[in-house]
């Protein structure tokens, strides 16, 4: 079934009748056309048609109606239908183009023939790589079908079939306060009840309590099945509700969704009564037309909703100049529990489709898919910021996404990610879902969810938390639409795929051949021990829901540990650690008159002393614990400073030492001291040593805004790469970013553009491979100006560029 179709109005207008079409080119033509305004049910019954009659086709005319036929039974998803005819037409000797094996194979992923499938794309790509091409459809390969990121185990689900569902359609669900609002060809009354219903046309409905739902069966992560306590099987007969083979032709099973009269019972002498639909009601009188509504999605705050529909508004219908009544993307507010005020989105059209919205959870961001020109394959997903009061032109997410074949029902999760569903990317059949990871606009990756989220059929308009740790999707598994609702008993992932990069700190270059050993918690657990390779990489999986602790050594660096742990991982969070290594601190020889000194004033042993300092005023900190470790036998001495923040340590020449310093709320500052010659009589090496604290405020200097910008002026990058490598020295270090504005404009703009500055500049450490894990970001506005740039003060525009700075917070460090 294509479900971008569905929401297209079907009242296309006939050309003129069959008799005007008296030559076969034309009737071929014509078949052509309906499938491309995706009137599939009309081009079937032309194509079949026109195959009666083989004897009045040229060959080439019969291989076009049959690859015609085949792809209209593929969108429609009857893909058992679709095999055969590409099967027959393949071993009668057809000519063989890239376009049609690829539309083989999928059709053969979603029969559940892998192995099969997999011969026939990589057949695709061998016929794909003598063309000139511009890309190519991401290819499967058989034995990770079924299989989690990277090839680990896939996580475990539960799946609930809910009593919501009903023998029409119900599907795309959306969070809406403590409900749940979902689309459906059942106006919230039994099945058949309803003339809308059985007219096709799909409408937003509403279940208050999404808690409260009832559960007719349970899918066990095993595969099994049982009742729900107190449920009952959906088919009396212990057949599916809903396919084809066993239920009379209803409205939805049109491949055009047009508008059906009459009245069929559809629950008649099949085995089963219809199923109650108290649970949910109409969501709204006002939004709901006599044309399709949703998917929709809401602000934060639930006082707005953005939903697609038909291009209808305010009681008149437009279509294209095709004929085609498009979708489009409209707006509403709630005022006294109506919705009221809709309006459309600056970038619909009446020529082309856009719907499928997703807001942001601060509702800066909409995802939304289109067919608009310009697209990489059918229907893409596009991005719009919410900028100066109005949305921005739409930015294709591009490559990694977008493919040849349809991008649709996207969900922007809690961390900025976005789920979509394509049948495009690789995939088990039909649509999959999958899963991006978005820095901004930027796609950085994508995922496929394996198994049971994902299966042969359509599976799309999946919604969940920051963990995936439950959700609802939409699938078509059952033979109609329905939606699930899963749980997660697993683990998210079996293990965690990392990265681990060693570096100087000072060069930022990559260090290869540094020994890392890993230890995990855990009894009788051996630890690793790995090495880097050139590029100063190491890959490994780490087991889910532990702790590790890595440390590197490398001859002339310092040693350094770090720790991590897979026990909180969520979807967003970069599979990639960061680890730099430091080379000694460098060796001042000063002799002084101090103790130490013979009566002489000649030192008579040689010693290392130095202050530990606040990074942030430069004062001395009492309290550290400073030790000093012999590399030559191992011996640790140590000593605590008091007021002065002083310390000082007797050494040995012909020896390395290293020199550390930490206290609790205070970042880890680690030297290396290279050895003394042995000759070169008594000297004293002095070292400085400064710790960030938690509560720390740094201003990053220089890093100013062009007034009422957020992006970043090209003499910031100096300045934030300072940070940059600050944050890669301590590698515990989480920081909130705060930027502020001047006093100029109101304040509650100031403060939504504060927080944009804020994000992009955690955007740029994040783009240095600073993990966002470890930046927040906070937008303060006008709260905080450093001076008396208050309103009604005139001042010059130089002081009102020092209220537009951003500083950095400490908010953790070890």
């Amino acid at each position: 079934m294509n479900y971008w179709q569905k929401w297209i109005s079907v009242s296309l207008l006939w050309l003129g009748s069959f008799g005007a079409w008296a030559q076969v080119d034309s009737l071929v033509r014509q078949a052509d056309r309906l499938s491309g305004w995706r009137a599939y049910g009309r081009a079937i019954d032309l194509y079949t048609q026109l195959l009666t009659d083989k004897d009045q086709l040229t060959p080439v005319q019969q291989a076009s109606v049959q690859a015609g036929l085949a792809s209209a039974y593929q969108q429609v998803g009857d893909t058992q239908k679709a095999e055969r005819i590409y099967r027959n037409w393949f071993e009668n000797g057809s000519e063989v183009k890239p376009p049609f094996v690829l539309r083989y194979a999928q059709v053969l992923a979603s029969n559940g023939k892998f192995k099969e499938a997999q011969t026939q794309y990589e057949r695709y790509l061998d016929l794909k790589s003598q063309l000139p091409t511009t890309g190519m459809t991401p290819i499967p390969a058989a034995d990770q079908l079924g299989k989690g990121a990277g090839g680990a185990p896939a996580a475990k689900y539960r799946l609930d079939v809910l009593d919501i569902n009903t023998a029409n359609e119900e599907f795309s669900p959306v969070y809406y306060k403590d409900g749940l609002v979902y689309v459906s060809g059942n106006k919230g009354s039994s099945a058949g009840s309803d003339s809308r219903a059985r007219s096709g046309y799909l409408d937003l409905l509403y279940v208050p309590e999404r808690n409260q739902i009832s559960v007719k069966t349970i899918i066990n992560a095993d595969g099994s099945e049982r009742k729900a306590p107190g449920g009952q099987s959906r088919n009396s007969t212990g057949r599916p509700v809903g396919r084809d083979e066993y239920t009379r032709a209803t409205p939805n099973d049109s491949r055009t969704t047009p508008n059906f009269g009459g009245s069929i019972n559809i629950t008649d002498g099949l085995g089963y009564t219809p199923r109650s639909m108290s649970q949910a009601r109409p969501f709204s009188k006002s939004l709901n037309t006599r044309y399709h509504e949703g998917p929709a999605t809401f602000s934060g705050d639930g006082t707005r909703i953005i939903f697609t529909r038909n291009n209808f508004n305010n009681g008149r219908a437009r279509q294209s100049a095709d004929g085609v009544n498009k979708l489009k993307l409209y707006t509403a507010e709630q005022q006294s529990g109506s919705w009221v005020n809709v309006t459309e989105l600056p970038f619909n059209s009446d020529n082309f489709s856009v719907g499928h919205p997703s807001l942001s959870k601060d509702d800066q961001f909409l995802v939304f898919a289109s067919d608009m020109p310009g697209g990489m394959g059918g229907t893409d997903l596009y991005v719009s910021q919410w900028e100066n009061g109005q949305w921005s032109k739409p930015v294709n997410l591009g490559g990694l996404v977008n493919t040849k074949g349809n991008e649709l029902f996207p969900f922007i999760d809690e961390t900025g990610n976005v789920y979509f569903a394509s049948d495009g990317q690789k995939g088990l059949g039909g649509l999959d879902i999958f899963y991006a990871t978005v820095a901004g606009t930027s796609v950085q990756a994508i995922e496929h969810l394996a198994g049971p989220i994902n299966s042969p059929q359509d599976d799309f308009g999946l919604i969940t938390d920051a963990t995936r740790q439950a959700g609802y999707f939409s699938s078509s598994r059952s033979g109609s639409d329905d939606i699930f609702r899963f749980t997660r008993e697993s683990s998210l992932y079996g293990c965690r795929n990392l990265a681990i990069r060693l570096y100087d700190t000072e060069t930022d270059q990559p260090l290869d051949s540094v020994a890392v050993e890993v230890r995990a918690r855990g009894e009788g657990r051996a630890n690793q021990q790995l090495v880097t390779d050139r590029n100063g990489l190491l890959q490994l999986c780490l087991e889910a829901d532990n702790d590790f602790i890595f440390r590197a050594e490398r001859d002339s660096y310092v040693n350094s540990t770090i720790g991590f742990s897979t026990r909180y991982l969520t979807d967003d969070q970069p599979s990639q650690l960061e680890l730099g290594l430091t080379k000694p601190a460098v060796i001042i020889d000063t002799l002084q008159s101090a103790s130490g000194y013979g009566s002489s004033g000649s030192l008579t042993q040689s010693r290392v002393r130095g202050t530990v300092l606040r990074d942030r005023d430069r004062r001395p900190i009492e309290g550290v614990l400073v030790k000093l470790k012999n590399d030559c036998d191992g011996q640790i001495r140590s000593t605590t400073t008091g007021p002065d923040g002083s310390y000082t340590f007797t050494i040995t020449e012909g020896c390395d030492y290293t020199l550390s310093a930490s206290k609790e709320k205070y970042g880890t500052n680690t030297s290396k001291i290279k050895r003394l010659p042995t000759r070169s009589g008594p000297k004293e090496v002095a070292a400085d040593l400064r710790l960030l604290s938690v509560g720390d405020i740094v201003t990053i200097d220089n890093i100013y805004y062009d007034l009422d910008r957020t992006a970043l002026r090209a003499d910031a990058s100096r300045e934030l790469d300072k940070l940059v490598a600050t944050m890669r020295r301590y590698p515990s270090l989480v920081i909130e970013i705060r930027s502020h504005t001047d006093s100029r404009g109101e304040a509650t703009y100031n403060r939504d553009l504060s927080t944009r500055r804020a994000k992009a500049v955690a955007a740029y450490l994040a783009s240095k491979g600073i993990s966002r894990r470890r930046i927040a970001s906070t937008g303060l506005g006008e709260s905080m100006l450093v001076n008396n740039c208050i309103d009604g003060i005139i001042c010059t525009e130089g002081e009102h560029q020092r209220n537009r700075r951003t500083e950095f917070k400490v908010l953790a460090i070890k």
